[in-house]
């Protein structure tokens, strides 16, 4: 599945400065993989596209975690092994903002944690289905929108190194915010 907004030669550059800076500032790098079945068209346990990328698989990680569903908490001892290592904050980089990264990011929310997407760092495909069709820039945009409202602080790579190297954190919006901007925008208009 060819992600087309942002294009992988953005963002897998971006996945992987993210991957240097966290190594670089002693944050802890989680690794996290897809299984599917062996049938699955996507994924499938052993496949070329089950594969980690080269880019990926040449830096250090301080955990690897294999999956089986969207969120990376599902079925994974991940919760566990954040409260171990005493982390409270998840920073989600990868593919796909509209699957993996939602599930991950409102479940990490809810357990309390705090959550940072990097939105160049992440993209999506383009879907057609019995309910509508939607560009890959919107899934993406409307995804990242959304979970700026409350869900985790969106920002860039580029600001995100630039946090880490000021010891901050991205800092998140809400939807109450949200929704007045966005009610003031249409009434000027």
């Amino acid at each position: 599945m060819k992600i087309e907004y942002p294009p992988v030669d953005v963002t897998l550059p971006n996945i992987t400065r993210a991957m240097d800076a966290a190594y670089a500032a002693d944050i802890p790098v989680v690794v996290v993989q897809h299984d599917a079945p062996e049938q699955s068209p996507i994924f499938a346990k052993g496949s070329a596209g089950w594969q980690l990328h080269d880019e990926v698989t040449k830096r250090l990680a301080s955990h690897h975690v294999n999956k089986s569903y969207a969120s990376v908490f599902t079925g994974t001892g991940l919760a566990e092994w954040l409260t171990e290592h005493g982390v409270d904050t998840l920073t989600i980089v990868g593919y796909m903002t509209h699957n993996c990264d939602a599930a991950t990011t409102y479940e990490a929310a809810h357990k309390g944690l705090t959550v940072e997407f990097l939105a160049d760092a992440s993209g999506s495909p383009s879907y057609e289905n019995a309910a509508g069709k939607a560009s890959a820039e919107e899934i993406h945009r409307v995804f990242s929108t959304v979970f700026h409202s409350g869900f985790a602080a969106v920002g860039s790579t580029e600001e995100w190194i630039a946090a880490v190297g000021e010891g901050k954190a991205l800092e998140c919006d809400n939807i109450y915010l949200s929704v007045q901007r966005a009610q003031a925008g249409q009434a000027a208009d």
